[in-house]
């Protein structure tokens, strides 16, 4: 038992060995299995990098077959014909760019054109605007017109349709003109209305001024005033000199006072008494003719031209209390005047 045990324990170890060995051996193979799979690697990419190398080398120079040929030159058919179009559509780019700026100066000129057609056309239309407006108020005036002609028209009709009223005619006898030497009773008729003129009374009063007058001692033209006597004044001119004068033998300086001209002017305006008024009872006209002898007394009247009507009516009432009217017809921004020269009224 011993032996066989001593046996079996040999066999194991011996195994053991074996054992061993083999795995020594396995690990090598491992070890030498990595290495050359390292190296063949290497190798194999340097071969493959040669092998790349060459066949750039041999596609460089080696001879293009046929397909190659036809294919390359349908390629370069191509291109010629893209290059074509790329130059006849940068030509038609081009071209539209000079339509382009052509378009816009004509839109330009277009534009002040219109600009200017605008204005024209605006400059028109208000003519025409003010050319209706007045047609507008021709046409109006026309209408107001013919409405008025219609109505001068109906009137018209209208007059014929009644009867004509008798007229009477107040005849006053043929004048016979006479140089005025009598008392003489001064009035004043405008704007239809009738006053007393007091000349006799402003002339009195001139001559108290030249009798003060007498004793100064200032010569030459002098201008002064007098009034208001019922409501007008006089302005007069006198002149005033010295002169050596003879008288029974006797030579003196006497001064001398002479009446230049005179106008009478009412202080204020109106002034008077309406003609109609006049002629009723105890007017002022009654009171200035009242104690009058109508045979030697002359009614001078200062008439302006908007009462020659009134003056007309006056002259009617004067001839039937048996007074002798003189009409002195003034212009409407004349004063009544007079002076040394002065003409006596012609009555009639």
């Amino acid at each position: 038992m011993s032996q066989s045990k001593r046996n079996r324990t040999k066999i194991e170890l011996g195994h053991d060995a074996f054992l061993d060995i083999v795995a020594n051996l396995v690990g090598v193979l491992i070890i030498l299995v990595v290495v050359l799979g390292t190296q063949s690697s290497q190798v194999i990419n340097e071969i493959k990098a040669k092998t790349e190398s060459e066949l750039v080398i041999d596609e460089a120079n080696r001879t293009a077959s046929d397909a190659q040929l036809g294919e390359l030159g349908q390629v370069t058919m191509r291109a010629a014909a893209a290059q074509a179009d790329s130059d006849r559509l940068e030509a038609t780019i081009k071209q539209c760019d000079q339509n382009i700026a052509q378009r816009q100066q004509q839109r330009s000129v277009m534009l002040d054109l219109l600009s200017e057609a605008k204005a024209a056309w605006d400059a028109e239309k208000e003519r025409f605007d003010k050319k209706a407006t007045e047609m507008a108020s021709r046409n109006r005036e026309f209408e107001e017109t013919k409405d008025q002609l219609a109505q001068l028209q109906g009137e018209r009709e209208r007059l014929e349709g009644e009867k004509q009223p008798v007229v009477a005619i107040t005849h006053l006898p043929t004048p016979m003109a006479k140089t005025v030497f009598g008392d003489e009773i001064h009035f004043r008729l405008k704007a239809n209305r009738l006053s007393v003129v007091p000349i006799e009374r402003l002339i009195a009063e001139i001559k108290n001024d030249f009798e003060r007058a007498a004793g100064g001692s200032r010569d030459g033209l002098v201008e002064a005033a007098v009034g208001p006597v019922r409501g007008y004044v006089a302005r007069y001119e006198m002149a005033k000199s010295r002169e050596m004068v003879s008288r029974g033998g006797q030579v003196g300086l006497a001064t001398r006072i002479s009446l230049v001209g005179m106008s009478v002017a009412p202080l204020n305006e109106p002034i008077g008494t309406p003609i109609q008024t006049m002629f009723q009872k105890g007017s002022d006209l009654d009171i200035e003719l009242a104690g009058r002898d109508a045979a030697t007394t002359t009614i001078t009247v200062w008439v302006y031209p908007d009462s020659f009507a009134a003056f007309r009516h006056l002259k009617e009432h004067l001839y039937a209390r048996g007074f002798a009217a003189a009409a002195r017809p003034l212009p409407m921004d004349r004063e009544i005047t007079g002076g040394p020269q002065g003409s006596r009224s012609v009555a009639q």
